[in-house]
Formats: C-alpha cells, sequence, structure tokens
C-alpha cells in the first residue's frame, strides 16, 4: 500500500469510528424546486467500513422520489454530542435491491418502522457512496479534557478545547 492509501485508510477508519455506534443521522436530499429537505435516518452501518454508508428505506418514500429525479446528490449529518464528535458527508444516493445486504444490516428493532420486515416487498436500501467528509472530533479522556480546560483558562490557548477537526476527499 502507498502511504496516501494507507492515510486514506486511517481515516476512512476514524470516520467510521464516530459515526458506526451513532443512533441516527440527518439525510438531506434535494426538493424539485431545489430546495433542502433533511429527515431522520436510522443508522445501520455494516461492521466494516469501505466509503458507502447504508439506510434502509421503503421504495415509495419521498426522499426515493427525490434520489430517482436526478437528485443523487444528498447530505448526511451525525451528532454525538455526549462524545462531542460531528460529521457531515456529501455523497451520491442510489437505491440497492440486495437480499443478502438486507440480511446483513438488519434488526428486529427496525421493525418499529417496517413491521412487515425483510418480506416487505416495498423494503429498500439506500447507499450512500461518499464523496467529501468532514468530521469535528472532541472526545477525549477526562484528562485530557482537564488539560485542555486548565490550558485555556491558564494560557488563554483553546487550540486544545477544539480537537481534532479534518475534512477528507474520497472521490
Amino acid at each position: 500500500m502507498t502511504a496516501t492509501s494507507n492515510e486514506r485508510e486511517k481515516d476512512l477508519e476514524k470516520l467510521f469510528k464516530i459515526i458506526h455506534n451513532v443512533k441516527y443521522a440527518m439525510l438531506t436530499t434535494v426538493n424539485e424546486d431545489g430546495t433542502l429537505h433533511s429527515r431522520p435516518m436510522v443508522n445501520k452501518q455494516a461492521d466494516s467500513f469501505h466509503g458507502e454508508l447504508w439506510f434502509f428505506t421503503q421504495r415509495s418514500a419521498h426522499k426515493v422520489t427525490e434520489v430517482k429525479k436526478g437528485s443523487e446528490e444528498v447530505n448526511i449529518s451525525y451528532a454525538d454530542p455526549e462524545n462531542q464528535s460531528y460529521v457531515s458527508i456529501s455523497g451520491r444516493a442510489d437505491l440497492v435491491d440486495d437480499n443478502t445486504k438486507k440480511r446483513d444490516l438488519w434488526s428486529e428493532s427496525l421493525k418499529a418502522w417496517f413491521p412487515k420486515g425483510l418480506d416487505d416487498p416495498d423494503l429498500t436500501l439506500l447507499r450512500i457512496t461518499i464523496g467529501e467528509a468532514e468530521y469535528w472530533d472532541s472526545s477525549s479522556t477526562v484528562m485530557q479534557k482537564l488539560y485542555g480546560l486548565a490550558k485555556a483558562t491558564i494560557l488563554g490557548d483553546h487550540t486544545a478545547l477544539a480537537g481534532e477537526n479534518k475534512k477528507l476527499i474520497l472521490n
């Protein structure tokens, strides 16, 4: 592997680590009139990450209409305030009807939104292929946070409070 591909893999691992356990994400699509439309989505990622995000949806959902009408550019955002981690991802969305992938990602908790389960003919997957991502990660140990607060208070240096911010270009 080259240094560039090593760096890309580390970036993807960091991104996956931040978003993997976030329960909900906000998906933004473009309406027919050009306005933005956001809605919550249940975050159901695979156990490994290769630059794609996966979400269950219904084929009859409005977001699917928006994606099919040539507005496949989307944004998905994640917030984990408890760990002070935030992510914004832009990419291209498409529908995937892969029964094996559906089974791999399915959990019984999804029945709240999809009561017919995997047998629902309206159930499909929305795949988002990441183009760009940016994250802000201030998660750290208690000692690191205390050090950052002390440094900001005593020295006026707020850089330790900011955490890590990185923009990734994946396409």
